[in-house]
């Protein structure tokens, strides 16, 4: 690998969301800040919505290792849960017992017992759904009615959903329109500018322990930035490729060569065909340029 053709201590563009590479973009940053903002408030659903690969699953574990002491979190990375189960996995990540339950009605009340157990004890607890779109309609109203459970004066607990943009589609649907109005933040991920690459790149490289000459020129990032569409994940998909690429051929700068093709041989990544062949019409344009000169020229010879 080319871990130790550049000096690394660790490979920098895997994709398992690993919280040490957290790069604190914009876009991230400011979600991250309404998160705990609502939190602070109190209130009871809070929605993440980013497509595919902006970096979702990596802020929900930023945000669990971020929340203070005083509040008792439940994270649920896999939802596909019918409402039973989904209970159940509620009740297992509160530590809560419900192996005597025979019914769910008992087993939601052991759930609210222990909700008040940890209120009294004065922290709050934080349910945190991840791919929340994959929630079956029957779950996600089994999760409104847990969001019931309050006393006089405040949530006994807060909702985070982290999901694809499908699950506003979800939600739009009028069986879960109460649901829907309880969201009362809301937050759209969106991907990296061509400026937020380059620094991703160079941050993720940082810490990996990369100390050489800059491996990424611009043109080479603003071909990766189109390729990817600024998608974190593609982008880690495509650096990966590329220095395996340079590793190969025994060189270190990352050239456009290398982006082509890394491009070519990855799904969903692209690049514009005016970057591909913009060189090629510009040398077809100046060879013309070049012919028709010296045609004149020859012609301009002979009638003398």
């Amino acid at each position: 690998m080319y871990q130790k053709h550049y000096g690394l201590t660790e490979l920098p563009f895997t994709l398992t969301p690993n919280t040490s590479f957290y790069c604190d973009l914009e876009g991230h940053r400011a979600a991250l800040e309404v998160l705990l903002t609502a939190l602070r408030t109190g209130e009871g659903f809070i929605k993440v919505v980013g497509e595919v690969g902006t970096g979702k699953t990596l802020l929900c574990r930023k945000l669990l290792n971020e929340l203070p002491e005083t509040y008792v979190t439940a994270y649920i990375p896999n939802p596909f849960l019918n409402p039973d189960e989904l209970r159940a996995q509620v009740a297992r990540e509160l530590q809560v017992d419900i192996s005597e339950a025979s019914s769910q009605q008992l087993v939601t009340q052991a759930i609210q017992q222990r909700l008040m157990e940890i209120n009294a004890a004065g922290k709050t607890v934080v349910i945190v759904l991840d791919e929340a779109q994959a929630l079956p309609s029957d779950s996600l109203e089994a999760l409104r009615l847990i969001s019931n459970l309050e006393t006089e004066t405040r949530k006994l607990l807060h909702i985070i959903l982290f999901g694809q943009p499908e699950l506003n589609e979800r939600l739009a649907a009028r069986e879960h329109r109460q649901l829907r109005q309880r969201i009362s933040f809301s937050y759209h991920l969106q991907a990296m500018t061509v400026h937020e690459l380059a620094r991703y790149i160079s941050h993720r490289l940082h810490v990996a322990g990369y100390k050489g000459a800059p491996i990424f020129n611009g043109k080479v990032v603003s071909m990766l930035h189109q390729a990817s569409r600024g998608i974190p994940r593609l982008a880690n998909v495509l650096c990966h490729k590329v220095l395996l690429l340079c590793y190969g051929e025994g060189v270190y700068p990352v050239t456009p060569k290398h982006v082509r093709t890394a491009v070519e041989d990855t799904e969903d990544a692209t690049l514009p065909k005016r970057t591909w062949h913009w060189w090629v019409l510009g040398a077809l344009a100046t060879a013309a340029v070049a012919f028709w000169g010296y045609h004149q020229q020859w012609f301009a010879g002979g009638s003398l």
